[in-house]
């Protein structure tokens, strides 16, 4: 179980990092059409970098806490990795969402 959990996690992750350039991508193009001389917000990359920064400091840190269910157990790695990969489709899909959003 431990094997299969963290092997949907890999999963899991490869799917992050192809929509991450995706999205990534994405933001770059948008940030083309900001017109610096007046709109001094950051940029679509900044913000979704600084997000993204963020939030995988968050999956890592929660995903911890959701093993410390079985802390010391043969099942705390089945937890820790169930979690990241939930965690980690879910941002999947919110980025793919930013991408669609316009």
């Amino acid at each position: 179980m431990n094997y299969c959990a963290g092997k949907d996690y890999e999963v899991a992750d490869v799917a992050l990092n192809a929509q991450w350039k995706l999205t990534a991508a994405t933001m770059r193009e948008r940030d083309k059409m900001i017109d610096r001389r007046y709109d001094t917000q950051p940029t679509h990359y900044d913000a979704l970098l600084a997000a993204q920064r963020a939030w995988l400091t968050y999956r890592d840190q929660h995903c911890l806490n959701e093993g410390f269910a079985a802390r010391g157990g043969s099942m705390a790695p089945m937890l820790h990795s169930g979690c990241m990969a939930r965690l980690t489709k879910a941002r999947t899909a919110e980025l793919q969402a930013l991408v669609e959003e316009y």
